[in-house]
């Protein structure tokens, strides 16, 4: 008997077949620096080094963790990829570098090109967002290391900065000012602690629309997290002096927020100042979830913040409410004073 690569569960026609059906979506991410054309071995990007006096590579990588259980549920597969990208180029930006290029990979137990060809769908739509291009990126169908219709996803971004530009990571200093850009909901960080509550424990429906929630719980859960490059970029070119940026991932607004500030700074929000979306309320009461518990797991409604001049703080604000899009509703959170290293929300 005669076996094949395709009887032991890999069909590398259908591979090629989907890699050549993303080919106008990775081209509709194109930009200047992009070398080549789709499909070879490794991308390439010609950096314009006539830019830079000094030109300083900035990389980020991530994935989008628990939330694609909810994407396997609902079999909604065209936002997560819009998080991938958005949970990589986020933590670039942080150093005022402009995303250059962004990879993405996804492995799949049998590759399923409808589901591949959605996900792909919304790694462009993000990587258009942030203005970086899809350079390529890896498929891999390995049977039998996931269970039929689940894949994982992971994603590299690179970007570049003027080394005299780049933000300090620990540059905001006490008398600075805290600006809040607010979130789109949960965003990638939480979902098991999301799903345990809501799911497991609360028995809620991801069909259902809770009384508190406008839309279905599936819906809510898979909003994908906002990108925040396009705003920092802004405020950068227009020369504000931003000490310091913080993207509110995994560990919540206490673990990300200090990650910004010197030694012997210590920041201080007031959670009056900032609308807290109501999907982290339902999570609260449901699951009898402390509040120390929700500040160092979830945003709370603010995805990035900034540390600036508190003389600059109401300009930048202003600035950034005209900006619109993932700036809208902007606002001055808090401060930096005198302390040990930390965060607390009054």
């Amino acid at each position: 008997m005669t076996t094949s690569y395709r009887d032991a569960g890999v069909d590398i026609e259908a591979g090629d077949a989907f890699v050549r059906s993303i080919a106008a979506l990775v081209e509709s991410t194109r930009r200047p620096g992009v070398s080549g054309t789709f499909g070879g071995f490794g991308g390439g990007f010609e950096l314009d080094v006539s830019r830079y006096t000094r030109p300083v590579l900035v990389s980020g990588t991530d994935g989008v963790g628990t939330k694609l259980r909810i994407a396997f549920a609902t079999g909604q597969h065209n936002t997560v990829g819009i998080d991938l990208v958005a949970m990589c180029v986020n933590d670039v930006v942080t150093s005022g570098a402009e995303p250059l290029f962004f990879l993405d990979y996804l492995g799949t137990g049998r590759l399923d090109s409808a589901v591949a060809h959605a996900v792909v769908r919304g790694v462009a739509d993000g990587c258009r967002e942030a203005g970086c291009a899809l350079l390529g990126g890896e498929t891999a169908e390995m049977p039998g290391s996931y269970p039929d219709g689940e894949y994982d996803l992971a994603g590299f971004c690179v970007g570049v900065v003027e080394a005299a530009d780049r933000l300090d990571s620990r540059g905001a200093v006490p008398g600075d000012a805290l600006v809040g850009i607010p979130s789109s909901g949960i965003h990638s960080n939480g979902y098991s602690l999301v799903r345990r509550v809501l799911l497991e424990e609360a028995g809620l429906g991801l069909d259902e629309i809770p009384p508190t929630l406008e839309r279905s719980l599936g819906e809510e859960l898979l909003e994908p997290t906002r990108i925040y490059v396009r705003p920092l970029l802004a405020l950068l070119t227009e020369g504000v002096s931003i000490h310091g940026a913080a993207h509110v991932t995994g560990g919540g607004l206490v673990g990300n927020v200090p990650r910004m500030l010197e030694i012997g700074a210590r920041a201080r929000l007031h959670s009056e100042r900032w609308s807290e979306p109501a999907i982290f309320t339902l999570i609260a009461e449901a699951g009898e979830v402390p509040r120390a518990e929700m500040e160092r797991t979830f945003n709370l409604g603010l995805g990035m913040v900034i540390a600036v001049p508190a003389s600059e703080a109401e300009a930048t604000t202003a600035m950034l409410q005209g900006l619109g899009g993932a700036a809208t509703g902007s606002c001055i959170i808090g401060e930096v004073i005198e302390g040990t290293r930390g965060c607390e929300i009054l």
